[in-house]
């Protein structure tokens, strides 16, 4: 009887001091984690919320860049974090979702040991061609590999990446075949467009923008929901007739697995109150990404659909590392 009453003021002096300190929080620095090296889009975005999450939440967020592997090794710093509210992990489509795809050993789960806070926005992947293209829409390209199979050679920003698993759904969903360059990043898919050494890319949109509007490449559609404001004459995949195609690279909020729900929920609404703002808009727009937003169960069932999405075209394609 005893040992049962011990039981019972243990389990409530936690639950208590849990309520506590989901009421206080925070009481000192927050940590956010980004798996990306600084300057990366992921970073700019992140340092963009922190000064609203300070202003509004009364105590700085701190950003701790963890580059390598593809976002994995920010991602196993953060889930090994204590679950008190201090550390959360600022993820990316990879880390957060496809990396366990294709990454054999990785050392954390993302469904296991993280909980979602809130999907921040979507960066829409584009296509673009060569400026001499014998094609200046994404059907025509289309139409132009049917007629003309294994000679459209594709760039990519490195096996694995959005741009490329993106290129390997649009050749399932066409029913074409490209054949696959892979490049250390967006630049040198760039310099070979415009010097014609490859025919179309698919890729993050922010870094292409300048040279489409100088004329040097042609964008073909972007594989958005809707049309971008910087970019109003490239039409979406999906009025370019692949209906409902859409690719991004996503933004969301992860806590390691325990955090206690109250602050999963303070610091959603918080982030909610910026993305909604003016001011986040207007960024977000400059960077070409689609503000989101929503609850915690949102960015639960959305991560899932995308790995629902991607996991069988990464098979069928063998990504693996």
């Amino acid at each position: 009887m005893m040992r049962m009453r011990f039981l019972a003021a243990a389990a409530a002096m936690l639950l208590s001091a849990t309520a506590a300190s989901a009421q206080t929080w925070p009481s000192r620095p927050v940590t956010l984690v980004v798996p990306f090296t600084a300057g990366t889009t992921s970073d700019v975005i992140a340092r963009g919320l922190i000064e609203h999450l300070a202003t509004k939440l009364g105590q700085p967020f701190i950003i701790d860049n963890r580059g390598g592997a593809g976002g994995n090794i920010g991602g196993a710093a953060a889930a090994k974090a204590a679950p008190d509210g201090y550390t959360f992990l600022f993820a990316t489509t990879g880390p957060a979702a496809t990396n366990k795809l294709m990454y054999k050993d990785m050392s954390y789960d993302p469904d296991r040991d993280f909980a979602p806070v809130v999907l921040i926005g979507k960066a829409p992947v584009i296509v673009v061609a060569k400026k001499d293209a014998p094609f200046s829409t994404l059907k025509e390209m289309i139409d132009y590999a049917k007629a003309n199979p294994d000679k459209l050679t594709a760039g990519f920003p490195g096996n694995g990446t959005l741009g490329h698993i993106t290129g390997e759904l649009l050749q399932a969903r066409a029913g074409i075949k490209l054949v696959d360059t892979q490049y250390r990043g967006s630049p040198p898919i760039i310099t070979d467009l415009i010097g014609g050494h490859i025919d179309v890319g698919m890729d993050s949109m922010a870094a292409y923008v300048p040279t489409v509007k100088d004329g040097k490449i042609k964008a073909l559609a972007i594989a958005g929901g809707k049309r971008w404001s910087k970019l109003p004459d490239v039409p979406t995949a999906s009025e370019s007739g692949l209906r409902g195609f859409e690719a991004a690279v996503w933004y969301v909020i992860l806590a390691p697995t325990g955090t206690p729900a109250d602050v999963i929920a303070k610091l959603n609404a918080a982030t909610n109150e910026y993305i909604k703002s003016e001011k986040a808009r207007t960024f977000f727009d400059n960077l070409g990404v689609e503000a989101s937003g929503g609850t915690p169960a949102d960015a639960k069932a959305f991560m899932a659909s995308e790995v629902e999405k991607w996991a069988p075209i990464i098979k069928a394609a063998k990504i693996s590392f």
